[in-house]
């Protein structure tokens, strides 16, 4: 067995989780503890107890998400004797999934991750006024067929202006997710249902991540992680921009800028896990988004959620 562990992203996060893991394990209070510490906030509150709106910020999921998978992580090591140097192949994470994974592979402490994190999310926040950016789902498209439509979905018919509209996520098994203007992202949703792609839907998100209108949060991203930068994982990370192995420190500084506005490749990702011999996955932390992705995308693999005190029981039984 070759295990990879992967972290989720933005879109796990929900009410209530990381709850039970604290009010059971010590080594989950004290992640909790240290990033409320770090950031100045009771965030840990905020993750049990709501609102949910106010979770749901970026500048707030995108910490505590990675709070919940190095607090499952730690209750792996420290009830289950989980090694994670000598059982773990590589590990990779959903977006912002990715600083969670090299946090766990020691790239960097959790303050830093949190410290980080919370930045991204501010500065991903501010890169675009409200309203002016959006995002969409096209299930049922591959690539090239979301590319092609954001091609044609860019330039406004009426006035020739062209606007920003690109593929944001490639999550496999045809779900497709982009990213730009407002105007464009709707203009690919209806050309999208006119060619009868299965489903376009705008999502519920705040602001146009992994599109090129993300420039200035990637600038800012670039000069955190001079001051802040990684040092060398103990354990390969696939990275979401190349969907290839990354070991050194410089280099995973250069991926996280670049993944700010780059398109996070998942469905290669795990092809590359695969391809590299991985064939059980754990999905480190809240929901199971990247579980659902794994039985589209390596429908052969063994693919476990790891996010509460249950399942934590169950995958140390099962590895």
């Amino acid at each position: 067995m070759a295990l990879a562990l992967v972290f989720p992203g933005q879109g796990s996060q929900a009410v209530g989780m990381g709850r039970d893991l604290a009010a059971a394990f010590a080594p989950a209070r004290e992640v909790f503890e240290a990033v409320d510490e770090t950031l100045k906030q009771n965030l840990s509150r905020l993750m049990f107890e709501g609102p949910a709106e106010e979770l749901t910020l970026t500048a707030n999921a995108q910490p505590a998400l990675m709070a919940v998978s190095l607090a499952v992580l730690r209750v792996l090591e420290a009830e289950g004797g989980f090694d994670l140097k000598s059982r773990v192949a590589l590990v990779a994470g959903h977006s912002l999934g990715e600083y969670s994974a090299l946090a766990a592979v020691q790239a960097f402490d959790v303050p830093q991750a949190a410290r980080l994190l919370r930045l991204r999310g501010d500065a991903m926040q501010k890169a675009v006024p409200a309203g002016t950016g959006a995002m969409a789902a096209l299930l049922g498209a591959e690539m090239d067929q979301a590319r092609a439509i954001c091609e044609r979905a860019a330039t406004d018919p009426e006035t020739g202006k062209v606007e920003v509209v690109e593929a944001a996520n490639d999550n496999g098994g045809g779900q497709v997710v982009i990213s730009g203007h407002k105007a464009a992202v709707e203009r690919a949703v209806e050309i999208a249902k006119a060619e009868g792609i299965r489903r376009a839907m705008l999502l519920p998100v705040s602001a146009p991540f992994h599109s090129s209108l993300m420039a200035p949060a990637a600038d800012a991203m670039g000069e955190a992680l001079e001051r802040d930068p990684p040092k060398a994982p103990i354990v390969p990370l696939v990275a979401n921009v190349t969907a290839a192995k990354a070991n050194d420190p410089d280099t995973i500084r250069d991926l996280l800028v670049r993944q700010v506005t780059g398109t996070v490749r998942w469905r290669e990702c795990v092809a590359a896990m695969t391809a590299m011999g991985c064939d059980t996955f754990v999905e480190v932390g809240a929901g199971k988004v990247l579980t659902g992705l794994m039985k589209r995308n390596a429908p052969d693999a063994k693919a476990l959620a790891c996010g509460t005190p249950a399942e934590i029981e169950t995958v140390l039984k099962a590895l």
